[in-house]
């Protein structure tokens, strides 16, 4: 791990500049640094949580923020990770809210826009 301060956490206390998008008493949905798409944001518990496994209720209560912001809003991928070699690079539970559209040309890490075929010998 490292010696610096968690970077949610600075944001969550204020020390930190983030523009804010809606705020729960548990949470806090924010835009990234580097959005990957408009509507892109973050939620991200005022609890130091380092990912969705470590306090279960944490996670269930960052949820259900995220939901209730996008509720009703079109299509969404959420994605959460956990350790660095799922690309989880800050340590503090954060849940992306991707906005997506048909035919947007943004692809997830998994999916090479090819189908799997069954190989036959």
């Amino acid at each position: 791990m490292t010696d610096q301060p968690c970077p949610f956490c600075e944001i969550v206390t204020g020390r930190a500049p983030a523009t804010i998008v809606h705020a729960w008493p548990e949470a806090l949905a924010i835009v990234p640094l580097n959005p990957v798409v408009d509507g892109h944001l973050l939620v991200i518990p005022r609890e130091h949580v380092p990912d969705f496994a470590a306090y279960p209720k944490v996670s269930a209560a960052t949820m259900q923020c995220a939901a209730e912001l996008v509720a009703g809003l079109g299509s969404y991928n959420l994605i959460t990770s956990k350790g660095r070699p799922a690309t989880q690079s800050v340590f503090h539970l954060h849940l992306h809210l991707v906005p997506r559209a048909e035919d947007d040309g943004l692809a997830l890490p998994w999916y090479s826009g090819r189908r799997n075929r069954k190989q036959t010998a």
